[in-house]
């Protein structure tokens, strides 16, 4: 592969991703889009550039961008996320969101699923004291090649191993040969949808609670700047968002602000003109595309929003 095919790959991958690649990453491109090359029969780099330099051919287009996306993830990943979540945000919204009894939840870079997998878990782990509460959990990704893996359910006996509590496993997910699935009920908690963050998310409605965790440390600047922005603005006033250890929205937009009594979360910058909504908890009702109320399951007397 050339100079002038690789600045070609990086700007390519860079406009339909928002993935920059650094030059010392060559290696990592011709590892990467050398099976693609193979999937559609195509004799090496040269001839793949060639493709895209057409626009002819959507599988290939959209293999390229999938191939070069990092899928890493596992159940409870980091562990602090999730225990924010238990003890101080899902506690905050009881209070706050008592008269809706709504809570809407975007997990922006969901993988293989067991980032909201994990969240269903804990929801339903806490389903008493959420009886007749409407809960939707929307997971997207840029791949549709994991997404479908995430819809299944489906885990090797590694993935299920890394990060979820043995007791956890042994009550959500069933044995299926050498492999493990989650339960039917929590599958129906999630919601996933294909979503390039590059693109428009307006139609998403609004979330009280965002996950865009371990996504913008491929981004540029400019593009965190720009994905960060948009995600605030589909945030309540009084919601939260959650960023991956290595990121954050200090020095890149002042549309978010770090919660000063925990580590990794992020508050609405409208929150700061208002005391009431720099608590632990939520003070607004959350809004949203309504599910149909047929489309609902139900896990101990909660009312699960789904497909």
């Amino acid at each position: 592969m050339t100079e002038t095919e690789f600045d070609f790959l990086r700007l390519y991958l860079k406009q339909r991703s928002g993935l920059a690649l650094t030059a010392e990453k060559r290696y990592l491109v011709e590892s990467r889009l050398s099976p693609v090359c193979r999937r559609f029969n195509l004799a090496g780099l040269t001839e793949l550039i060639g493709c895209l330099r057409l626009a002819r051919d959507s599988a290939i287009e959209r293999a390229v961008v999938e191939a070069m996306t990092t899928n890493e993830t596992f159940f409870f990943r980091d562990r602090t996320p999730f225990d924010l979540f238990r003890d101080v945000l899902l506690p905050g919204a009881l209070a706050a969101r008592a008269n809706q009894r709504r809570l809407r939840i975007w997990c922006a870079a969901a993988s293989t699923g067991q980032e909201p997998y994990s969240l269903a878990m804990l929801l339903a782990e806490a389903a008493p004291r959420l009886a007749g509460w409407r809960i939707e959990i929307v997971a997207t990704d840029l791949s549709t090649e994991v997404l479908e893996k995430a819809k299944l359910g489906l885990y090797n006996q590694f993935e299920v191993q890394r990060g979820l509590p043995v007791q956890l496993m042994l009550k959500h997910f069933t044995q299926v040969g050498e492999q493990w699935r989650i339960a039917e009920a929590l599958r129906q908690m999630v919601d996933f949808r294909p979503l390039n963050l590059l693109q428009p998310f307006e139609q998403l409605g609004t979330f009280d609670i965002v996950y865009c965790r371990n996504v913008l440390i491929y981004f540029d600047t400019v593009t965190k700047a720009d994905v960060l922005r948009r995600i605030a603005d589909q945030l309540a006033p009084d919601g939260a968002v959650l960023l991956g250890a290595a990121e954050t929205v200090i020095g890149i937009t002042e549309s978010l602000m770090p919660d000063p009594e925990h580590r990794g979360l992020y508050r609405h910058a409208k929150a700061g003109a208002n005391p009431a909504l720099t608590t632990p908890g939520f003070a607004a009702p959350s809004t949203g595309t309504p599910a149909t109320p047929a489309a609902a399951a139900s896990v101990a007397g909660l009312r699960w929003a789904t497909r």
